[in-house]
């Protein structure tokens, strides 16, 4: 089983990558216009949720990612490739997707873009620091660990073109033209919807012969990981007073990952391994649809609540 999924390769390159990150620019600053400096300058003075949800990310999710590798490799669920890239992409920060699912599911969506720019920046030494140490600690996944090191330039890159720019922008817009902001913003949040759907649909479309056949050994591991990090940054949240807008996007800035860096990573550091890049792949697909059905379920919950508080 092991050199059976190892062996596989799948269609995704760094075209594929630079293309993925200027749709998420677009997505992004369509979030942007719904922003404006005041609510930046309310993240500064209270960062007690961004901190919260960067112990969640940065220390307890890798943590709880091992623990949860060294019991699917006892029964026999996953490889030591799949087992690592569950690590990696553990170890990888806060997707810039996160952004726009919180903007959807109704939670704050500066303490999102917040946790998503620090935990970048970050990212530079925490993410080869968190897969070097919980990589080692497993002997089968030590066998196949080599030296991970990030290029900053790459990565301040990615960040300007994904979140920087765009926000700054949309936020610009925002704040000066305040009218043609929010006549725009409904119509463009859409259209950036459409438009990152179809990147996935064509990037599965490409890769479904792969997937069809593997799907099933990566299903299931991919869908507690990801359960359990959803739910890690919710609850933590909540036991750290938080209120409920904070809580929803803790919970989604834990739960979505920036899957693309860790194929990035996968692709240069381990040569595509495919259990690994099968993990990193699937996450990719699995965490939006987890991501934004539970954005859909707290937005329907809220209309329901609304409708209830108005018949009272």
């Amino acid at each position: 089983m092991t050199s059976e999924l190892d062996a596989v390769r799948l269609a995704f390159d760094q075209d594929n990558l630079f293309v993925l990150e200027i749709v998420l620019g677009f997505v992004m600053f369509g979030v942007a216009l719904d922003l404006k400096l005041d609510d930046f300058k309310q993240l500064i003075n209270q960062p007690k949720a961004p901190g919260i949800g960067l112990l969640a990310q940065f220390v307890l999710l890798p943590a709880l990612t091992w623990g949860l590798s060294r019991v699917l490799l006892a029964v026999g669920m996953i490889t030591p490739s799949m087992a690592l890239g569950m690590i990696v992409i553990a170890a990888c920060p806060g997707g810039n997707v996160s952004n726009f699912i919180t903007h959807l599911g109704g939670g704050r969506t500066t303490t999102s873009i917040g946790m998503t720019a620090v935990s970048t920046t970050a990212s530079v030494l925490m993410t080869p620091l968190n897969i070097g140490l919980w990589g080692s600690l497993s002997p089968e996944t030590s066998a196949i660990l080599t030296e991970v090191a990030l290029d900053p330039v790459d990565m301040l890159r990615a960040v300007m073109m994904m979140l920087g720019i765009p926000i700054v922008i949309g936020v610009f817009l925002a704040t000066r033209f305040p009218t043609l902001a929010k006549r725009v913003h409904p119509p463009f949040k859409w259209l950036s919807v459409i438009f990152f759907v179809t990147f996935i649909v064509l990037a599965v479309k490409a890769n479904s012969h792969v997937f069809v056949p593997y799907l099933p050994k990566v299903f299931l591991p991919v869908f507690i990981m990801n359960a359990l990090a959803l739910a890690l940054g919710f609850w933590l949240a909540r036991l750290g007073g938080l209120d409920e807008s904070d809580q929803r996007a803790v919970s989604i800035e834990v739960g979505i990952q920036n899957s693309g860096l860790g194929l990035v990573l996968i692709f240069a550091f381990f040569a595509g391994l495919g259990g690994m890049a099968m993990i990193a792949a699937w996450w990719g697909i699995w965490h939006i649809v987890a991501g934004l059905t539970l954005a859909f379920w707290w937005t329907r919950r809220d209309r329901a609540r609304a409708r209830g508080a108005s018949t009272s």
